[in-house]
């Protein structure tokens, strides 16, 4: 696989001091916080599901916990103190992900300390790095966990559910709890703009209904695991030309859940999906065993092998919920293979 670069979106913000002013570009997320960060003016307050954050002054020490927060700090040039160590996709076992050790290269920072979140949230570590804010605007922090955390620094939580945070409002939630808002809307627009540039290339993908599998137990395949309209995974397809298929968004429609499951005899809902992405195995095994199964197989986008399987617990795997460094990383090789899956499509 080709490994593209991380784009370097904020490359000229490294040394920038912190400013703050939500723009009016940010219009497609309203997570809402106080537009009254207007540049440099503190506090800084803002709300999300959890409660209200009030940041009295700028703040010089950041830690981030759990996935990916890490990635808006550091694309703005700012080192975390503390972040959570790679749990998945993890491909040389350091707690690193590729891209976020370029990005740390990139600015010649040692790692930070890594936060062990195995049995969830390490409080003690968190602590021990003496944080001024700590950011988690994508998480799935507990009231409890939330408040805990408040005990050591702010916290940034996510603005509605629980590991649902679109990527732009990740960005534009922990990019204005550093003080950093204008800076974090001008990423969003970098990244944008890489999307545009890069989808432009596979036509074949605009209109195309696609789900986003959940990890399948290739020993039981009576039920199909499927992320809802509310995971990230699903929304990016709306980011590269795609649509929703009406099964996922009906039953995304009455639940707030990330992921749902689907009976195997009741399949023939997701007649509907043009394309079907998801996790698979480096081997093609869990690919086959669908293809060969009596009632997986009646899914036409499977029948007719409009369907791509990111290969095991790989950063390119890890890559498709996108994250801010990620999402450049694994672009050009994502949609690709997307677009070799459409032009199966009838």
């Amino acid at each position: 696989m080709r490994v593209p670069r991380v784009l370097v979106a904020a490359v000229a913000l490294v040394g920038l001091t912190a400013c703050s002013g939500a723009s009016d570009s940010g219009s497609n997320g309203d997570n809402g916080s106080d537009a009254a960060a207007e540049e440099g003016q503190y506090p800084i307050t803002i709300e999300h599901a959890l409660g209200t954050t009030t940041i009295e002054s700028e703040p010089t020490r950041v830690a981030t916990v759990n996935w990916a927060n890490d990635e808006v700090p550091l694309a703005l040039g700012v080192v975390p103190v503390g972040m959570a160590r790679a749990n998945f996709g993890d491909d040389d076992g350091d707690g690193v992900l590729p891209w976020t050790k370029e990005r740390l290269d990139e600015l010649g920072a040692e790692t930070p300390v890594l936060f062990d979140e195995t049995d969830g949230i390490d409080f003690e570590a968190v602590a021990d790095t003496e944080p001024e804010v700590i950011l988690a605007a994508y998480s799935g922090l507990t009231e409890q966990d939330y408040e805990t955390l408040s005990e050591i620094a702010p916290v940034v939580a996510y603005p509605e559910t629980a590991w649902a945070t679109a990527w732009r409002d990740t960005i534009r939630l922990n990019s204005m709890g550093m003080g950093l808002a204008e800076e974090g809307e001008q990423l969003i627009a970098d990244l944008e703009k890489q999307i545009e540039e890069t989808v432009a290339g596979y036509p074949e993908l605009e209109g195309k209904s696609a789900m986003f599998m959940t990890h399948v137990d290739p020993n039981d395949v009576s039920e199909i695991g499927f992320y809802t309209s509310h995971d990230t995974r699903g929304q990016f397809f709306l980011d590269l030309g795609m649509t929703t298929p009406g099964s996922i968004a009906d039953a995304s429609a009455q639940t707030d859940r990330f992921a749902m499951t689907q009976s195997a005899e009741q399949i023939d809902v997701f007649d509907d999906v043009d394309i079907i992405t998801g996790y698979g195995d480096e081997t093609g095994e869990l690919l086959e065993i669908l293809r060969n199964d009596p009632l997986m197989s009646k899914i036409p986008a499977i029948d007719r092998g409009s369907i791509y399987l990111l290969p095991g617990s790989t950063p390119l795997a890890t890559a498709a919920n996108p994250t801010p460094l990620s999402l450049s990383w694994v672009l050009e090789d994502y949609v690709a293979a997307l677009a070799e899956a459409a032009g199966k499509v009838e």
